[in-house]
């Protein structure tokens, strides 16, 4: 069906985005629209393995809801799972960059105001942007959305891990050189195992994700980071150049691909506060 010429679900998405980009811009800390185009290049994807476990313990995996999806990469990889997946992004810009997938369909929204009807997920996931969220309303809204015994997972990674002389240099380069320009929210990703969850928490497996880089890729890995920006908007100067010698030497040929991870902390649980009726209700 169609009204006006446009497709009626298309009708729809342009009216919910319209809808909820207001708010978004009103309360959205935006560290990453500027460099959006980079942020999908560079940064790394999540592991297979860690969607097929969430598909396994979530009710059904009929609807996913990737909150805070920037590129789209957690939204995507959920979509070789469930059957639609839903995701959000406050930055307009992230979501004008994302990856496109048939199952997928993005929404500019804000976290806590989701616009996705009550008791419909059957999981939700925010891949590395918990910590940008208002906690208190952002899990109201999830409890709100999630089918009783839905499932929230939250996952954070921090930093890398290439070889001991590489990993020396960037770890110099975020505690000190671009440590004093990390927002306050960073500190939340760094103590991640220990934040307000307020659900039936879920022990689950390890997962690590991972990489194959040259020195290139890394440079403009760290270049997205929101702590290198805000060093350049306050000080007119890239940080990076106060390390790129020191990586050239402990790297070698700058061709070469060196294997890099990050440890995934993983937080699940199960919404036990919905109560009653099943049935989807309307927001």
């Amino acid at each position: 069906m169609t009204k006006g010429g446009w497709p009626t679900q298309m009708l729809n998405l342009v009216v919910a985005t319209r809808r909820y980009r207001a708010e978004a811009d009103m309360n959205f800390k935006d560290h990453f629209s500027k460099q959006a185009a980079d942020y999908a290049t560079f940064r790394p994807g999540y592991p297979h393995e860690l969607f097929v476990y969430l598909g396994s313990i979530a009710p059904s995996r009929q609807l996913a809801w990737d909150c805070g999806t920037g590129n789209g990469q957690a939204a995507v990889g959920l979509a070789s799972v469930f059957d639609r997946v839903v995701a959000t992004d406050a930055s307009e810009k992230q979501i004008a960059n994302a990856q496109p997938h048939e199952r997928v369909e993005y929404r500019v929204a804000p976290a806590e105001n989701s616009g996705i009807d009550s008791r419909t997920l059957d999981l939700i996931t925010v891949a590395q942007a918990l910590h940008w969220f208002d906690l208190d309303r952002f899990y109201a809204e999830a409890q709100r959305v999630l089918r009783p015994d839905g499932v929230l997972a939250a996952s954070a990674y921090n930093l890398l891990h290439i070889e001991p002389t590489i990993d020396e240099v960037v770890n110099r380069y975020y505690y000190e050189v671009v440590g004093p320009f990390w927002p306050p929210e960073r500190k939340l990703v760094e103590q991640f195992a220990d934040l307000l969850f307020p659900f039936q928490e879920i022990d689950p497996p390890e997962f690590e994700m991972t990489a194959q880089w040259n020195l290139d890729h890394l440079l403009g890995y760290l270049s997205t980071w929101s702590s290198t920006q805000r060093f350049i908007a306050a000080r007119g100067i890239d940080p990076l150049e106060q390390i790129i010698d020191g990586l050239r030497g402990v790297w070698g040929d700058p061709e070469q691909t060196r294997n890099v991870t990050w440890p995934l902390v993983v937080r699940v649980g199960t919404n036990q506060t919905a109560a009653g009726s099943n049935a989807p209700i309307k927001s």
